[in-house]
Parts: structure tokens; sequence; C-alpha cells
């Protein structure tokens, strides 16, 4: 992937000049200038410094595609899936810029979970499960939700979901700010 080609097109989408960009992500303007022209290689830490600037999350600098126009309906081929090996995790609206919140519609085989470890973040997120049942950890306190069941919670809480179940398990679930 070409960073520098990409960042110049999110750039000028945006509106902004090199000095403007620099300014706002308090970088030097001759950095935005090295990493355009593929001079220099940014490291993750200092790309999102510069995406912050923008702002950008990485995975949407990633993964926004130039040559098609942000659309407002998405078939399930154009979902992204940002799962792992076991859970497959399909995000809507990938490639649409500045999104606000990840939508997923998300798949847990029977014996998977999100990880031995519990997960924060900043931000807030709930889900709803279609299918099946999941058990869900929120700071401590666990539960087992079923079909149409719910859940709704400030994500700095450390949490867990697992499927202990015999059933693959379908939720459909939005988290602010956009983690994905």
């Amino acid at each position: 992937m070409d960073i520098g080609a990409r960042l110049k097109a999110v750039r000028e989408m945006r509106g902004l000049s090199q000095r403007e960009l620099a300014k706002r992500a308090g970088v030097t303007n001759s950095t935005i200038s090295l990493v355009e022209q593929n001079r220099v290689s940014p490291s993750v830490g200092s790309l999102r410094k510069v995406l912050d600037g923008l702002p950008m999350t990485l995975a949407d600098f990633f993964t926004y595609d130039f040559e098609h126009d942000e659309g407002h309906f998405y078939t399930r081929e154009e979902l992204v899936d940002v799962g792992n090996d076991e859970i497959s995790m399909l995000l809507v609206a990938a490639n649409k810029r500045d999104r606000a919140m990840s939508i997923l519609h998300e798949f847990y085989p029977p014996g998977s979970d999100t990880g031995p470890e519990a997960i924060t973040h900043r931000g807030e997120e709930g889900g709803v499960v279609i299918r099946g049942s999941i058990e869900i950890t929120i700071a401590g306190k666990t539960r087992t939700l079923n079909s149409g069941d719910a859940y709704y919670f400030e994500t700095h809480l450390p949490h867990r979901l697992r499927n202990r179940s015999k059933e693959v398990c379908e939720i459909v679930s939005s988290c602010t700010p956009p983690s994905f």
C-alpha cells in the first residue's frame, strides 16, 4: 500500500494543505511532505498522530475505498470482516469517511470468545442477540443473553463475550467511537 499517496488523497479530499494538516496534527510541515513523498515510513504511532489531525482512525485510513462513492446501502459482500480466526465481525460502512460509530454483524461459533482477557476502551457499546446465546461479562458481572436479549454499557468497563452453547450466536452491535 502506498501510504504517502493515500495520505495525500485523504488530505486533499478534506481540503487541507500540508501546512494545515501539520498544524492540526502537531507535527512539522516537512513530516507531512516526507510521508506523502514516501521518503519516510511513519510508525503506527506517528501515523495515528497525523490522522488525528484529519480526524480519521487507522482503520478508516487503511480501508477507505477511494474508487467508490460512499453509499447509503451495503450488500453483505461489501461488509468487511474485522474479526479473528474464530469470530466473524462484519463491519458496516467500513469505507465511510468520518464514521461516528461502528455497526457490526457478529457471529460467535460454539466455544468462541473475545479472548482470555477482558477488553476495555473508551466509548459505549450495545447490541441485540439475534440467534443463539452469549455469555457476557461486564465489570465482573456475568450474564447469559438469549435471542431477543440486549446489552448496553460504557466500554471503559472490562468486558468479554463467550459462546458456551452448542450453536452459533449471532449479534448485531454498535459502538462509539468507532473501534474498527
